[in-house]
């Protein structure tokens, strides 16, 4: 039986240092795993992306790739972007696609691409009024996102434990949110 292809999109956020954890969690759940990065995320990780890579067995993708190459991954059959920065959350509620990360997820939940995102960011920039907004407009196409006591609630500032990101619990959801639209 193929593995189904899960793209795991990570934002600059703290929970991407430990970017590993999330990729063996998908992996143990039965997830063929691609990483992607948004630029920024990229260099947090850009002495150790062939550690990613050679984890997942996919080159880990950050830019968009040039006219006439062809795709370096394998076709998405889920998309977790975990974790959600405020910044990219506000993009992709504004439906600002400038980075090869908010690129596919936005094409791919209007493709029947099951997406789930899991945010990481403090209660100050939470309290944005964009972050409300851009949380409606997701949920409006689709996206299934993880807040509040079913996913991940913003910790004070300063205070967050990017360790401790529940990547069991993003999977877990991403697990029933694809099992429902396959019924």
């Amino acid at each position: 039986m193929t593995k189904r292809v899960l793209y795991l999109i990570a934002c600059a956020a703290g929970p991407t240092q430990y970017m590993d954890r999330g990729v063996r969690c998908a992996q143990a759940a039965g997830w063929d795993t691609c990483v992607i990065l948004t630029p920024a995320a990229a260099r947090w990780w850009e002495d150790r992306l062939d550690e990613l890579a050679e984890l997942t067995g996919h080159r880990v993708r950050s830019q968009y790739k040039l006219p006439g190459e062809s795709d370096a991954l394998p076709k998405a059959d889920a998309m977790l972007v975990a974790p959600l920065s405020c910044t990219s959350l506000n993009k992709w509620g504004a439906g600002i696609a400038d980075t090869l990360a908010l690129g596919l997820v936005s094409e791919g939940v209007h493709m029947g691409v099951p997406v789930t995102a899991m945010p990481y960011f403090n209660q100050a920039q939470g309290a944005q009024p964009a972050v409300a907004h851009s949380i409606a407009a997701l949920r409006k196409q689709g996206v299934q996102y993880l807040d509040g006591p079913d996913g991940y609630e913003p910790h004070p500032p300063k205070r967050g434990n990017p360790e401790g990101f529940p990547w069991d619990v993003a999977l877990a959801a991403l697990n029933l949110h694809t099992q429902s639209r396959d019924a």
